[in-house]
């Protein structure tokens, strides 16, 4: 069986690549800081006039019917520029659970203006316990009480939550169940809060891979220039290493996540499985990644001047998003030993 990725899949990466570098630039992601919503009208147009916002709507609802294979690399190039815009979460969490919850008059009204760039969908799962970008979204598909509810912007009530990264809009929403639409409860509301939490696990380990990737640039970058007795210290043995044990760490990583990107796309019985081993190897790396970084930047890696900290914030942030490493830890346990006893069980001598 061939996993790797089809010559259209490489070549809509580079294309989305080239896009973000251009147009999402250290300096932008400060201006955007400043503003009072931290988002940007224009680019998120922008986004859906490439397609991005409507990648995995089906195509009945205007969209182009891709699945989480056809988004992980896009994913981890948007990792790479650290966007802001909610795009992994409405692309690989949101647009997947209206379109799998059953309730057609929702999809029918929903869909087509998340295709179009026109409206934004957030997901909020008790795992998160606070909501990302809930100040820009005109659906929020929340979990309370373990059922899920589409609630309408003007029927949710906000606070705002500060973030270590600046990137990030936290915020805990109160809604009244009355007002909105119940979507699922029971075993169907768990069997699809099951798949958004995998799903956006997913999404949170391809975009540590492209953090990951971003901090090895700016370091080289960094060492390349920075001269110490003469010579750039980049020549040195000791930030060869740092850098090298980032490189081949990220190498690794990659497998897991795209592994998982399949087992998610093909609903395959190891997808839970996957999802924990490509998000701790993932948040890993990236961690790994802000460390050596620092460490080879010396005392500017902590100033706010220097772009590092714009991408180190971000992999710090992820470490807790969709479940912590002690979480996944769990869940790849849990999996391992279940097989375990499930051989044990049918062994026989």
């Amino acid at each position: 069986m061939d996993f790797t990725f089809s010559e259209d899949q490489l070549l809509f990466q580079e294309s989305v690549r080239d896009f973000l570098v251009n147009e999402i630039t250290p300096d932008k992601i400060r201006q955007l800081w400043e503003t009072d919503s931290g988002r940007s009208d224009e680019l998120w147009q922008q986004l859906a006039e490439l397609g991005l916002t409507g990648l995995t709507v089906p195509e009945d609802f205007g969209g182009l019917g891709m699945n989480e294979l056809d988004f992980v690399l896009l994913a981890q190039e948007a990792g790479y520029v650290a966007l802001s815009e909610p795009l992994v979460n409405s692309v690989l969490v949101a647009t997947p659970l209206l379109s799998e919850c059953g309730n057609s008059a929702i999809a029918e009204q929903w869909l087509p203006k998340i295709a179009s760039g026109e409206a934004r969908a957030v997901v909020g799962l008790a795992v998160n316990k606070l909501v990302e970008d809930a100040h820009c979204a005109d659906l929020l598909l929340l979990e309370k009480d373990g059922a899920i509810y589409a609630v309408e912007a003007a029927n949710a009530s906000l606070r705002a939550n500060e973030s270590v990264d600046p990137g990030r809009k936290l915020f805990a929403v109160d809604f009244d169940p009355a007002a909105a639409v119940c979507l699922a409860d029971g075993d169907t509301a768990q069997a699809l809060l099951n798949k958004a939490l995998n799903r956006g696990a997913l999404g949170v380990a391809a975009q540590s891979l492209g953090l990951a990737q971003r901090m090895i640039d700016l370091s080289v970058q960094y060492t390349s220039e920075r001269k110490q007795f003469g010579v750039a210290i980049g020549s040195f043995q000791a930030v060869k290493h740092h850098m090298a044990n980032i490189a081949y760490k990220l190498e690794y990583a990659k497998t897991p996540v795209y592994r998982a990107a399949y087992d998610i796309a093909n609903d395959t019985p190891r997808a839970e499985l996957s999802v924990s081993h490509a998000k701790l190897a993932a948040c890993e790396v990236a961690d790994l990644a802000a460390k050596n970084s620092i460490q080879v930047h010396g005392a500017m890696g902590y100033t706010w001047e220097v772009d590092l900290h714009i991408f180190m914030k971000r992999a710090w942030a992820f470490n807790s998003s969709y479940g912590t490493a002690g979480f996944h830890k769990n869940r790849v346990a849990a999996a391992l030993l279940a097989d375990n006893a499930a051989l044990g069980a049918g062994a026989t001598f």
